[in-house]
């Protein structure tokens, strides 16, 4: 088995959680020499047990030779599937600049993909969604194109160990139950099928992002990030809305859904200017002739694209 994104030499940091995913990972990447890895491992401190899994982690980079880093927080059993994830790229990032690395490695798999695309689908994001689990300049998941049952197979063949995480099985999450109830029980055929449209849809997107780009070069102010209401206003509301989604995420937006999107396209054509909105960590000021997008928090003025 290889990994599906070639990976240029230096510094990553791999994020272990000593399962089984991210502990073949760490072996199939051990075999690139030419990869200096610094294993990380976060403790949320929803399971009783967890420092079991930083223990195990620790001896498992010291057996690879590599720099651990690790941290502990106590969520408490109660913690969201977001708050967690928050808290741990949070941690991933840091360690990633105090090692000066060029990205940060996970463990995420063809499963992950197909799981991650239903749960968007449902809590209502929109085409993005259906794509949302990639590679990025800071995120590389060399596994995307690997089942689940491959990585146990290649555990297997390869004798590793690796720890079950008890809150994987628990049915209080959504990624959980679609899991059990969905991706598990699809055949072969159901799931080349999933795989194929979430693939024509990447490449659809791919086009109407591109589209949406060349209306932005008209409806910015100087390469800025505030829109001109009046050109906003005579868009089709369809179009509105990538329009927005859009600039929402130039200006560091997170988490957007359908609803959010809605909410502020209509603001923006309707209430009076010295409004200010607020979407997922970015603020619009409304003006007499603009809608000004900025991250929350930010001093002088908009972002430039």
């Amino acid at each position: 088995m290889q990994n599906s994104t070639p990976l240029q030499p230096g510094t990553y940091v791999l994020a272990v959680s000593g399962g089984v995913d991210s502990v073949v990972l760490l072996d199939i990447l051990s075999k690139q020499k030419e990869l200096d890895l610094v294993v990380a491992h976060f403790d949320h401190g929803i399971r009783s047990d967890s420092a079991l899994d930083a223990k195990f982690v620790e001896t498992l980079a010291q057996k690879y030779g590599y720099k651990f880093e690790t941290e502990r927080v106590e969520l408490g059993p109660d913690a969201s599937e977001e708050a967690a994830r928050n808290y741990r790229y949070s941690f991933l990032r840091k360690v990633a600049a105090d090692h000066h690395a060029i990205a940060i490695i996970t463990a995420h798999h063809q499963d992950d993909v197909i799981e991650t695309s239903m749960i968007n689908l449902l809590r209502g994001t929109g085409r993005s969604g259906l794509n949302s689990l990639k590679d990025t300049k800071e995120l590389v998941r060399p596994l995307l194109s690997m089942a689940k049952k491959d990585l146990f197979r290649y555990a297997e063949e390869n004798n590793l160990e690796w720890r079950e995480d008890s809150t994987n099985e628990s049915p209080k999450y959504l990624r959980n139950r679609i899991r059990q109830n969905v991706v598990h029980r699809m055949d072969d055929a159901a799931r080349q099928k999933w795989l194929t449209i979430l693939d024509h849809s990447a490449h659809h997107n791919t086009k109407i992002d591109q589209e949406i780009e060349h209306l932005l070069r008209r409806g910015l102010h100087k390469n800025q990030l505030v829109l001109n209401r009046r050109w906003f206003i005579m868009l089709p509301h369809d179009i509105g809305r990538e329009v927005v989604r859009s600039i929402l995420l130039k200006a560091g937006a997170k988490e957007l859904d359908k609803k959010t999107i809605e909410r502020i396209c209509i603001q923006i054509k309707t209430l009076p200017h010295g409004k200010i909105l607020q979407a997922s960590g970015v603020d619009v000021l409304l003006t007499k002739r603009s809608a000004r997008f900025q991250s929350r928090g930010s001093q002088g003025g908009s972002k430039p694209l």
